[in-house]
């Protein structure tokens, strides 16, 4: 499978990669650089938007404007750059990481411990505000996403070493069931999309790979990469076939330290995405 570089740029910790389709434009951040970037496919631009926190996520608003999963809580940036707390949850010691938007529109927003200790949460926050606590006692809150009839809801906390899978009411929000869908073997399990077949994409930090596993938990495809942590991973393009993947420099050095650590790959006609919702707040 061929991989080329989108962006090539060192960033400490490239996450959370989102195609924003009403764009054509790809929404990543650096988390520890407290950036949010927004590549062209188009003319090669990849404008930066400095923010005055450490920021997990940045995700695309039905109004236009972005929300972000930042160190303190849940930000909305409109049009114009004005920026307001959605959810101010501030707490010593903690961050906010990656973050998801369900097929409803709905934040599902992720926590860790800077130390990584168990501390985090996972919190669903409605367009209004109001926000409710799904998974306490969190250690790297990471990948989330769904299955394409929305039934499902995948989720890793990365110190747990796996996948888990759970049942999903649309309607309501509501998850339960959580259950392990496949537990890991190479690296740790950090970012996931899920594609239109339903099989849940991968990155594996410290693994230098992306994996494919089925809905039934199956390894279906492994795909090596030219660095050592990638980070997350979404489909994008103008027809959702090319696997976008973030990556990380922080913690490597010497030989460990690839070329392209901390840049934006792409493989070209990986496999065949869906359009990821905006946020409705």
């Amino acid at each position: 499978m061929p991989i080329d570089v989108a962006v090539r740029t060192e960033a400490a910790l490239g996450e959370a990669p989102t195609w924003d389709h009403s764009s054509g434009t790809l929404l990543w951040v650096d988390v520890l650089g407290s950036e949010v970037h927004r590549y062209s496919p188009h003319n090669g631009d990849d404008a930066v938007l400095e923010v005055p926190q450490h920021v997990g996520a940045a995700k695309p608003r039905t109004r236009g404007g972005l929300v972000l999963n930042l160190r303190d809580g849940v930000a909305l940036v409109d049009r114009d750059g004005t920026k307001t707390w959605l959810v101010y949850w501030a707490r010593d010691g903690v961050r906010g990481n990656d973050a998801a938007i369900d097929p409803a529109g709905r934040l599902w927003a992720g926590t860790m411990r800077y130390d990584e200790d168990p501390g985090g949460w996972l919190a669903r926050v409605e367009p209004s505000g109001d926000a409710k606590v799904v998974l306490d006692g969190v250690g790297v809150s990471n990948g989330i996403g769904w299955s394409p009839d929305g039934s499902l809801m995948y989720y890793v906390d990365s110190s747990e070493r796996r996948v888990d899978v759970l049942d999903y009411d649309r309607d309501t929000g509501e998850a339960r069931d959580r259950r392990p869908l496949v537990a890991v073997d190479r690296g740790v399990p950090d970012g996931l999309t899920v594609d239109a077949s339903g099989a849940v994409w991968v990155a594996l930090w410290g693994g230098s790979a992306v994996r494919r596993y089925t809905p039934a938990g199956k390894l279906d495809a492994e795909v090596e990469l030219p660095v050592g942590r990638p980070t997350a991973c979404c489909f994008g393009g103008h027809d959702f076939t090319d696997l976008y993947v973030t990556t990380a420099r922080t913690g490597l050095s010497g030989d460990a330290l690839s070329e392209l650590a901390g840049s934006v790959l792409v493989l070209p006609g990986a496999g065949e995405g869906l359009p990821s919702p905006a946020f409705a707040g």
